[in-house]
């Protein structure tokens, strides 16, 4: 994968140049954090979507994972806004990553020291834009007394990876994961919401990722005028709802076709949302423009 240029550790350089050892803790034991940022061209130039909320959540991560950041939040941001404008993109995907690096092996990470990388790169629609066929996962969601459930940990991502294989085979375009209670999660990399009534359901945080875009679809539905009610759900709530969709930084807004065998026909409420979605997030809604940083 080309990408240009990457910010490594505070300096720009060329790609080739940004090399980790083969004994980095991160890549060894999933000792890293990370975040998935989209920027989107608009008509005042490139901005990026929810910037400030992204790096607070990267540090609240490598917090979790006792990662002492010795680069603060306004050079992570600046690095963010210099890999977009250097490799001269106007749309696309963010990946801020934190990593104890090579300083030794073991578990206790204790030591390692600490890399800091970020890259950017065109990406389109993540799931596509039509609505898509979704499995409900062998494998639950990790427990969250087993973990720190709301950081952005890269080793918590071999669960999704599983989940994804699994479901991939059988010709599912996503996965749904349920929690250790068996109610209804999350996907891979995505949160869940259902309507009901024209009422709007979803988990709430505890077992799940506190994903930002879900946080905006909560601001822009209630904004809207619906009732959004954060619950936990049962597999039959999900069934009996009359739309379901998914919401990430990747996934954006994306409606679903079907969970395991229960079709949902209706997308009204979910397309509605879509489109607001894609105005705010491209410079066209006033009331949200402190949403965009623009670089």
């Amino acid at each position: 994968m080309q990408l240009g240029k990457i910010w490594m550790n505070g300096i720009m350089m060329d790609q080739e140049d940004a090399r980790v050892s083969v004994i980095t803790h991160g890549l060894h034991y999933g000792s890293a954090v990370f975040e998935g940022i989209r920027f989107y061209e608009t008509p005042d130039g490139s901005a990026i979507f929810r910037a400030v909320e992204h790096m607070e959540r990267l540090f609240y991560s490598a917090k979790a994972i006792e990662m002492e950041m010795k680069i603060n939040l306004e050079k992570w941001m600046e690095g963010c806004k210099k890999v977009v404008s250097e490799n001269n993109l106007k749309s696309g995907y963010i990946r801020p990553i934190a990593f104890y690096a090579d300083g030794k092996m073991g578990l206790n990470p204790r030591g390692a020291g600490e890399n800091y990388v970020i890259a950017a790169w065109p990406w389109g629609s993540y799931l596509g834009e039509e609505a898509i066929k979704v499995k409900i996962s062998e494998y639950i969601r990790l427990h969250p007394k087993s973990t720190i459930a709301d950081a952005k940990i890269s080793g918590h991502y071999v669960n999704s990876i599983l989940a994804s294989q699994e479901i991939h085979k059988l010709g599912y375009n996503e996965a749904l994961f349920l929690d250790y209670e068996g109610n209804v999660a999350e996907g891979p990399g995505e949160n869940i919401f259902i309507t009901k009534d024209k009422k709007i359901y979803t988990p709430p945080k505890g077992n799940i990722l506190a994903g930002i875009t879900r946080d905006s679809v909560i601001k822009i539905a209630k904004d809207s005028g619906y009732e959004v009610i954060e619950k936990k759900i049962s597999v039959q709530e999900l069934f009996d709802a009359d739309e379901a969709f998914f919401t990430g930084t990747a996934a954006e807004i994306t409606q679903i076709a079907s969970i395991d065998e229960n079709i949902y026909k209706s997308h009204d409420i979910t397309l509605k949302l879509k489109e607001k979605f894609k105005e705010i997030v491209g410079g066209q809604n006033k009331n949200y423009l402190t949403w965009l940083t623009y670089i």
